[in-house]
């Protein structure tokens, strides 16, 4: 793709690289980045153009998403919708792939393990522009191997359309989202792990989501409870806990307070069991169950509403936790702030989220409702929430 000039984007990188803690020197960037330090010099001065993947080496380099560094945001957002199309083309080949090299299998596993490292920092234009031939060329492996590494391709194949459903899903694109979900359990039914299956049901709970299938979906996450293996190790119970965060979640949409939080005690005991971090592709330990308690104490509303802004009071999400979930900690709590009359902080916890995570926040639906209706409530405090409010598409 040839250079891009982007008004802006040369002191926007000055500026993160001088906010960094430590700061970078520009040297220090350009290694980082392995570009050159003349490249950095002329960018940040306005004198050169820069390509995608310039862009996305120097935003790894600062730690934030390439959307931050585009003075135009709209940006980011056109490049993952103009990808959906190939995405979905990679998916209608699913058994019947063109014909086309195949990397060894080692490889095969860091790409996938990259795209998942891109979705859980919700980097969705990463995911949009690379998966589709992802997708294609784990499929041909799929169809032309035999035996053990078979098993393994169909395991790489359900995370790689994880990674893709959450572009997808996040974007909007809702058939393509339950496409995605249904050929991940059509690969997990190739491999028989059943931690690999109870991640399947656990992104499954997307479709009733959307559906607004609320009591079906807190089923369906219960009957994957049934048939999840003991929890005796930590990967077996991260599945677990995971699997009752996410019913906790759909229960309180169901306005189950009951079993919402029952679920939610059942994950907070399972989570001190083993310390945060990242199994079979989703985060769990204390401090994602500790999210989960303001998800369910939002979607319940009414009473609850005051037990997510005492834990909004009490505890922030550290930063090893993955920014796709901190900054949809905060766009929860904006919203449980902004049912209780406080404006001011709801404004303050969406750009926390937006910084933590541009993509995810910009597509969030609630972002753009509270958004909205802040501007509403706020009209003599216009330029700054109007600017946000055009940013997410409120307005």
């Amino acid at each position: 793709m040839p250079a891009l000039r982007r008004a802006g984007v040369g002191s926007r990188i000055a500026y993160y690289r001088s906010v960094m803690r430590p700061k970078l020197t520009q040297q220090q960037l350009a290694d980082a980045a392995t570009v050159s330090l003349g490249t950095i010099r002329k960018i940040e001065r306005g004198e050169r153009g820069l390509s995608d993947s310039t862009l996305e080496a120097i935003a790894q380099a600062l730690g934030v998403d390439p959307a931050c560094l585009v003075a135009d945001r709209g940006s980011a957002h056109t490049r993952v919708r103009e990808a959906l199309p190939a995405l979905s083309a990679a998916l209608a080949t699913y058994d019947v792939p063109v014909d086309g090299p195949v990397r060894p299998l080692h490889v095969l596993r860091h790409a996938v393990a990259e795209a998942i490292r891109w979705r859980l920092a919700a980097q969705y234009t990463r995911i949009a522009r690379n998966l589709p031939d992802l997708l294609t060329e784990l499929s041909r492996a799929y169809h032309t191997t035999t035996g053990a590494e078979r098993s393994e391709l169909a395991s790489l194949l359900v995370r790689a359309y994880r990674s893709a459903d959450a572009v997808a899903y996040k974007f909007g694109a809702h058939d393509l989202s339950a496409r995605l979900i249904e050929l991940m359990r059509w690969a997990d039914s190739e491999v028989g792990d059943p931690l690999l299956s109870a991640s399947v049901a656990y992104v499954r709970t997307e479709v009733f989501f959307v559906a607004h299938s609320h009591t079906a979906g807190l089923r369906v996450l219960e009957q994957a409870l049934d048939a999840a293996p003991a929890p005796t190790a930590a990967p077996e119970i991260a599945a677990t806990g995971a699997l009752h965060m996410r019913a906790a979640v759909i229960a309180g949409r169901a306005r189950d307070a009951s079993a919402a939080v029952a679920h939610l005690r059942a994950a907070s005991t399972l989570a001190d069991q083993v310390p945060e971090g990242v199994y079979c592709g989703t985060a769990f330990g204390p401090d994602s169950v500790k999210t989960h308690e303001v998800s369910v104490a939002v979607s319940l509303g009414d009473e609850h509403v005051g037990l997510a802004l005492d834990v909004a009071d009490e505890w922030k999400p550290p930063k090893g936790l993955p920014a796709e979930r901190r900054s949809g900690f905060y766009i929860e709590v904006a919203r449980a702030q902004l049912w209780s009359g406080l404006v001011d902080d709801a404004f303050e916890s969406l750009k926390v989220a937006r910084h933590i995570a541009p993509q995810h926040t910009r597509e969030h639906p609630w972002v753009r409702e509270d958004a909205a209706t802040l501007r509403r409530l706020k009209r003599a405090d216009s330029e700054t929430l109007t600017n946000f409010a055009e940013w997410c598409a409120a307005i």
